[in-house]
């Protein structure tokens, strides 16, 4: 029995001779250096009791940090102020400034216990630590 694939002309495959001819063509042309915004990268671990969490915002003021805790949802903000300048003289060379808010948001299995949330900022690193719900015991009632 003969084996079928469908064809789409308009898929670029592996096999296309032209996939690197025309790969970024249509896209805009970039400077040397990105200029791209900070990205929260983060790290959730979990035990039986709690969560942690280790979030990367370097250079980012403790002032400037929210952190949201609604149920089993968390979400991290932060308000970024950048600014890097290379003068020689009085003239200017290079000048590079973002400024912005950067958000993350994720949910986790178990609700969180947001009185006894903890939240640290060293080092450009921030920690919460999230306890756990103790989860509520069901009830089977009885009908009479």
């Amino acid at each position: 029995m003969a084996n079928l694939t469908r064809f789409d002309p308009f898929q670029v495959t592996a096999l296309d001779p032209f996939e690197d001819v025309f790969k970024g063509f249509f896209r805009p042309a970039r400077l040397l250096e990105e200029q791209h915004p900070l990205q929260l990268k983060m790290d959730v671990r979990e035990d039986d009791k709690s969560y942690t969490v280790h979030a990367e915002i370097p250079g980012v003021k403790k002032e400037d940090i929210q952190v949201v805790i609604d149920g089993n949802q968390v979400s991290i903000s932060a308000e970024i102020k950048q600014e890097k300048e290379v003068k020689e003289g009085e003239k200017l060379l290079h000048s590079e400034r973002y400024y912005g808010t950067i958000t993350r948001s994720f949910a986790l299995s178990s609700d969180i216990d947001d009185s006894a949330s903890q939240a640290k900022y060293h080092d450009g690193v921030l920690e919460l630590v999230l306890p756990k719900k103790a989860t509520s015991t069901s009830k089977k009632l009885t009908i009479s």
